[in-house]
């Protein structure tokens, strides 16, 4: 989650406790998870996160419902960062955007159909 709005120096769950969280705690709320990486632990309600494993000990040391949880959330984040890497190479107007937040997601929207046709 690049957030771009904080100094360079502010860890991104503080930056997120501040412009991101509070909108996806509704979402949450509304039954819409959020996938994150284990810099997100803590977050709150609806934020998922891999569990980590015990300290000095293998991957192994989980028991399987949440070595597989983990996996899961792994593969599920790792399509979403590969469709953002792909919108923001493919598309690099997208880069230079300067409209209002709305029109960004109807733009984003629109690169993401165009992209799926494109392959």
């Amino acid at each position: 989650m690049d957030l771009g709005c904080e100094a360079g120096s502010t860890p991104d769950i503080t930056a997120a406790r501040l412009h991101v969280l509070p909108a996806l705690y509704k979402a949450a709320a509304d039954g819409l998870p959020t996938l994150a990486d284990k810099g997100y632990i803590g977050a709150g309600i609806g934020i998922r996160v891999p569990v980590r494993r015990p300290k000095d000990r293998s991957e192994k040391a989980l028991d399987i419902d949440t070595r597989t949880t983990n996996a899961l959330i792994r593969h599920v984040r790792a399509l979403g960062e590969r469709t953002a890497a792909e919108l923001r190479e493919r598309w690099r107007a997208s880069k230079r955007i300067s409209l209002s937040s709305t029109r960004i997601g109807d733009i984003a929207r629109a690169a993401l159909v165009l992209n799926n046709h494109w392959r």
